[in-house]
C-alpha cells in the first residue's frame, strides 16, 4: 500500500522542492497552497502524513493541525517553520504534532523523519491488526492463549457454560481464574437473567463474609443501621464467584453447603427464608484435597463444588502465550499512558520468555505496565532496560548478559575516527535502534543522523565486519 503524504505551503517553489525530494520513495504525494485547501483534501481521502508550513494565509499550520487531529486522529502532522517561529513550532508539539523541521529544509533530515513517521504508523497498524487477530483466533472473552493448554481450557468452558453444574477453578495466583469464571457466565443462559457477582472470601473476616453473602437485618449487629441484601440475593438468576474459597472457616462452610444444596438462607439476624437461584463458581490457589485430608476443609463441600474441575496452568507452562500477552498489554498500557510504543525489542522479549513468572499473568501485566511508564515519550519500543530489575536479573537470556561490543582505539586515533567507532558499537548493541542509540550517547536524533551521514554510516557494523 502506497502511503499518502500531503505537502502544504503557500510558496510554490517550496511545495515543488519537497515533492521532488520525496518523489522516488513510492509515495502518493498531494499538495495544497494553504490550510483550507489542505482540509478539503484530508476530508476527501485518507492521508498518512501532512507536512505543513506554520505561516500560511487563510488557515495557518497550527489551526490546520488542530482540525486534522480532530477529524482524523490517525493522520500525523509535521510542522515546517522558520528560525523565527521555533517557539510556535514547539507549541505545535504540545498540540499533537509529530515533530517540526526548520527551514531551509535539510533533505536528508526530511527523508529520515518521513521514514520514521511512516514506519511507526505501520507498526501501530500491525499492532492493531495483531490485537484483532488475537481476539478472533485466540481470545476467549478477554483471555488470550494459543497454547494447547489454554485451548483445552477454552473447550472446557464452552462445554460447561450451558449447564447448571458448579465449577471449581484451581491454579496459582495470577493465572486468570476470575476471567475464566466470567467467561463461563458470559457463555451461559444466565447472562441475560442475572449478573456476575464476585466475592473475595479471603479478604473478609468470617463474620463479615457471612453478612456479605447472606445480607443482614437492621440491628443484627452494632453497625447494622439498616437492612442490607447479600450477594446471594444480588446474584439471583446469575453467577456467584467465590474466590479464595479455601480461606473460609469450617463453620461458614457448613452454612454455604446448605445454601448450595437448598437455594435457601436467612439474613444475619433474620428469620425470613429467602430463595435465590444462583450458579456457584469457586476458586482456590491452594490444594483443597490436601486441606480435606488435613481436616481444614469440609469434604462434603469440596465434592459439591468439584462437580466440574478446571485447572489453570501457570504461565511458565505455556510460554508460547507470553509474546501474545505481552503485546496485548503493551497496546493497552501504551494507549492508556499516551505513549507510541508499538513493539517489544527481541532482546526484551527473550528476557520475558525466559523468566519463570511466579506471579503468572498478573505479574507479566504489571511488568509491561511498568516498562511502558519507564519508556521515554519519543520511544516506539520496549527494550531490556525498561523491564523491572528483578525480571532482568533473574533471566538467563543471552541477550541480557551479552557483553557490550569491544571498542579498540590506538594512540593517535583521530577524534572523528573515535566517534565513528563509538557510534557503530552503540548501534550494534541496540540492534540499530537509532532513538536508543542517540539517548545512550547523549545526542539528539538530528545530531546522530548528521554524524552518521558525516562518517558514512548507513547501518550498524556486524560482528567481524
Amino acid at each position: 500500500m502506497r502511503r499518502r503524504i500531503l505537502i502544504v505551503d503557500d510558496e510554490k517553489n517550496t511545495r515543488e522542492g519537497l515533492r521532488l525530494a520525496l518523489q522516488n520513495r513510492s509515495l502518493d504525494i498531494r499538495m495544497a497552497a494553504d490550510g483550507e485547501e489542505a482540509l478539503q483534501i484530508t476530508r476527501a481521502e485518507p492521508i498518512d502524513l501532512v507536512l505543513a508550513d506554520l505561516k500560511m494565509p487563510r488557515l495557518d499550520g497550527l489551526e490546520l493541525l488542530k482540525r486534522v487531529k480532530q477529524e482524523s486522529p490517525g493522520t500525523e502532522v509535521v510542522i515546517l517553520t522558520g528560525h523565527g517561529t521555533i517557539a510556535s513550532a514547539r507549541d505545535a508539539l504540545k498540540q499533537g504534532a509529530y515533530d517540526y523541521l526548520t527551514k531551509p529544509i535539510d533533505i536528508d533530515e526530511l527523508s529520515a523523519l518521513v521514514d520514521r513517521v511512516l514506519t511507526e504508523k505501520s507498526l501501530r497498524e500491525e499492532n492493531l491488526a495483531l490485537r484483532q487477530a488475537l481476539s478472533a483466533r485466540y481470545g476467549f472473552e478477554s483471555i488470550i492463549g494459543q497454547s494447547p493448554a489454554m485451548q483445552r481450557i477454552f473447550q472446557q468452558v464452552r462445554q460447561v457454560a450451558p449447564t447448571r453444574a458448579t465449577v471449581l477453578l484451581t491454579g496459582e495466583s495470577g493465572t486468570g481464574k476470575e476471567l475464566i469464571a466470567r467467561a463461563i457466565h458470559q457463555h451461559s443462559d444466565r447472562v441475560g437473567r442475572g449478573p456476575f457477582v464476585p466475592v473475595n472470601c479471603g479478604a473478609l473476616a468470617p463474620t463479615l463474609l457471612e453478612s456479605e453473602l447472606f445480607g443482614h437485618e437492621r440491628g443484627a449487629f452494632t453497625s447494622a443501621v439498616k437492612q442490607k441484601p447479600g450477594r446471594f440475593e444480588l446474584a439471583d438468576g446469575g453467577t456467584l464467584f467465590l474466590d479464595e474459597i479455601s480461606e473460609t472457616s469450617l463453620e461458614f462452610q457448613v452454612k454455604l453447603l446448605r445454601v448450595i444444596e437448598t437455594g435457601r438462607f436467612e439474613r444475619v439476624g433474620g428469620t425470613e427464608i429467602i430463595h435465590s437461584d444462583v450458579r456457584i463458581i469457586a476458586a482456590s490457589n491452594r490444594d483443597l484435597e490436601q486441606m480435606v485430608a488435613a481436616g481444614s476443609f469440609r469434604s462434603d463441600l469440596y465434592y459439591r463444588l468439584k462437580v466440574i474441575s478446571i485447572v489453570l496452568p501457570p504461565l511458565r507452562e505455556r510460554r508460547e502465550d507470553i509474546p501474545l500477552l505481552a503485546q496485548a498489554f503493551l497496546a493497552e498500557f501504551s494507549q492508556a499512558n499516551g505513549k507510541n510504543l508499538v513493539r517489544i525489542h527481541p532482546a526484551a522479549m527473550a528476557i520475558l520468555q525466559n523468566y519463570p513468572w511466579p506471579g503468572n499473568v498478573r505479574q507479566l501485566r504489571n511488568a509491561i505496565e511498568g516498562a511502558v511508564i519507564m519508556a521515554g515519550p519519543s520511544e516506539t519500543e520496549i527494550g531490556p532496560e525498561h523491564l523491572p530489575a528483578d525480571v532482568r536479573a533473574a533471566s538467563p537470556s543471552a541477550a541480557l548478559n551479552a557483553p557490550a561490543p569491544e571498542i579498540r582505539l590506538r594512540i593517535g586515533t583521530s577524534l572523528d575516527d573515535a566517534q565513528r567507532e563509538i557510534i557503530l558499537a552503540t548501534l550494534q548493541q541496540t540492534g540499530d535502534n537509532r532513538a536508543r542509540t542517540a539517548r545512550l550517547l547523549g545526542l539528539s536524533r538530528k545530531t546522530l543522523y548528521r554524524k552518521m551521514e558525516e562518517y558514512g554510516i548507513d547501518k550498524p557494523r556486524t560482528k567481524g565486519g
